[in-house]
């Protein structure tokens, strides 16, 4: 480590760091050069940490914005769905996308994103058919990203609610959002989106060296609920 002594008076004032400028006021003009390298050394990264927590929130502040435009969606569903049947039938078409959105966020919360992310491992290349892990989001820490997944999941089911409209009963609707959310929609959502499954890109070995890009949950979330509204 230098001993040798730093004039400070050689460097101009206007064109010091912040952080040059705060630790040369501390340490005074006598300091040596090694101590001024660890002070400022010391305060980037302060700026470093505080750059990254504000980062952070900012990412978490968008995805939930993101979370609530897609989870609108479910208004212009029921709009569309009360626009297509018989004026008898529309509470009992609106109620069925409230049911939508309820049983989905059961389903989803319980098993859904388990079957869909759990146990994820970002350095395996392992693929596997669901998830096996954060069942009732034990363990899970950003609760963000299960709302805009949720919001997702929610979407998928409530397109099969226009093909279902004058022709189920509710108890069976809901069955079939359950049934939906929990289990089908997480093994698709699993193979494509999630860093094991056999499909994604995100795997450290992805299939055919690319693995299946889903455009704006094109695949996902519309070809899962299509499929579902005409079997």
């Amino acid at each position: 480590r230098s001993s040798r002594r730093t004039d400070v008076s050689l460097i101009p004032t206007a064109e010091m760091s912040e952080s040059l400028a705060s630790c040369v006021a501390d340490l005074g003009e006598g300091a040596s050069t090694s101590e001024l390298f660890e002070c400022v050394g010391a305060s980037l990264d302060e700026v470093s940490a505080g750059a990254e927590a504000s980062a952070s929130l900012a990412n978490s502040f968008l995805l939930i914005l993101s979370a609530a435009l897609v989870f609108f969606m479910q208004a212009g569903f029921a709009m569309l769905c009360a626009g297509a049947v018989r004026e008898k039938n529309v509470q009992n078409t609106l109620l069925k996308n409230l049911l939508d959105a309820c049983g989905a966020a059961i389903a989803f919360f319980t098993v859904g994103y388990a079957f869909s992310f759990g146990g994820d491992d970002p350095d395996s290349s392992n693929k596997t058919f669901i998830g096996n892990a954060n069942f009732f989001l034990i363990g899970v820490e950003d609760y963000g990203y299960w709302l805009f997944q949720y919001a997702f999941s929610a979407a998928s089911a409530t397109i099969v609610a226009g093909t279902l409209a004058e022709r189920c009963q509710m108890a069976a609707y809901l069955c079939y959002s359950v049934m939906l959310v929990g289990f089908l929609y997480p093994v698709i959502v699993h193979s494509l989106w999630s860093t094991q499954g056999f499909l994604s890109p995100s795997n450290i070995e992805p299939l055919w060296e690319t693995g299946v890009i889903d455009f704006a949950g094109g695949g996902v979330v519309h070809l899962t609920g299509v499929s579902s509204s005409v079997t």
